[in-house]
């Protein structure tokens, strides 16, 4: 029988979210949420809305949002794009600027959405496989970012969870595409900046995306929203869908985001939490990359990263147990997303027991 799907989907495999257990007692740390909940005005806010009038359509373009993450950044409304998580805005960000057969780059190993998305489009896409120290290959990437419509970069990346230098990331600017700098962990830095990249030279080709699931504890609601150059923004609102951000969301991010003060203190105890983290697996003979996310990267001499994952599993325990394909090989590893203090404890008493 003739396959009914178009030919981009019936050969891409698709992306593969991390495992969401429905069942009480897990430790969970493979997906990246915060181990804290949100502001208790999103809890309000919310709640005012199931009071209202549900029957009615959700601002189309998200004004009052718009207004509190312009404020924040430091910028007018109209350089602010809201979507349904930063996952409809990377996109949205597609469906605008990428044609069939043009060309999509991201480092490797990073985001694998980045190659589903261009999957679906249509679109080439090329890795551009970073050297073992997480750095890139200059070369290499000046030449392939050169020929691409968009080039993502994940600042702070993930996997590995460490922060490149703003100066090194502009130079990998396309001739004649988008910098996308996705910054879903860009409040978990040491120096977290406000866009100000934006407002150089170089910034009429450059869109940076924030998401609310991590530092603002909001990944069941899913918001997220683009920075850029009113320009570029124009063009995006004319592919996103009419109504993208429902009524109860944007109640949410607009009371998360105003609630800065809560954020940082959430956002402080995690980096604590991390830190102390890192020192404890290199105690257990791990190696460990500086974070700069909710998250940590770790490998052990042994190799034996499939076991321990599944070893801790067992014990009702998740991280995220992640493989790469290299030229040099493969490189596999253990992503453990930053939970609360009692949490962390429970899982290295589980990597002391489990060797």
């Amino acid at each position: 029988m003739m396959s009914l799907f178009r030919s981009q989907v019936q050969q891409m495999s698709g992306y593969t979210p991390g495992e969401q257990p429905q069942e009480s007692g897990w430790v969970k740390l493979n997906t990246n949420e915060n181990a804290y909940p949100p502001s208790p005005r999103v809890k309000d806010a919310v709640q005012r809305v199931l009071e209202g009038r549900l029957n009615i359509y959700p601002d189309p373009l998200a004004t009052e949002f718009r207004k509190a993450a312009a404020e924040l950044f430091q910028v007018d409304p109209d350089w602010i794009l809201p979507g349904n998580g930063s996952d409809e805005i990377l996109t949205i960000l597609m469906r605008t600027f990428v044609d069939p057969n043009q060309l999509v780059s991201a480092p490797y190993p990073s985001y694998t959405l980045y190659e589903t998305l261009a999957e679906i489009q249509g679109a080439r896409f090329q890795k551009i496989q970073l050297n073992p120290d997480w750095s890139w290959p200059v070369s290499e990437a000046l030449e392939v970012a050169a020929k691409s419509k968009i080039l993502f970069v994940p600042n702070p990346n993930a996997p590995s969870g460490n922060r490149w230098h703003d100066k090194d990331i502009l130079t990998f600017m396309p001739e004649q595409g988008i910098l996308v700098l996705d910054e879903a962990y860009g409040d978990f830095c040491d120096k977290p900046h406000r866009c100000e990249l934006l407002q150089g030279d170089s910034g009429a080709k450059m869109i940076v995306t924030r998401s609310l699931s991590k530092s603002y504890s909001l990944a069941g609601i899913r918001f997220g929203f683009a920075v850029a150059h009113p320009e570029l923004i124009q063009g995006m609102q004319k592919v996103k869908d009419s109504y993208n951000c429902n009524t109860l969301s944007l109640a949410a991010a607009i009371a998360a985001i105003k609630d800065q003060e809560w954020m940082h203190a959430n956002t402080e105890r995690i980096c604590s939490t991390r830190d102390q983290l890192i020192m404890e697996l290199k105690k257990l003979g791990f190696e460990t990359v500086d974070s700069q996310t909710n998250f940590v990267w770790c490998t052990h001499p042994d190799g034996e990263h499939e076991r321990r994952y599944q070893d801790l599993k067992q014990r009702k325990i998740l991280v995220r147990y992640m493989k790469f394909s290299l030229q040099t090989g493969i490189l596999d590893g253990l992503r453990i997303t930053v939970g609360t203090d009692a949490e962390i404890q429970q899982l290295l008493d589980a990597i002391r027991e489990i060797g």
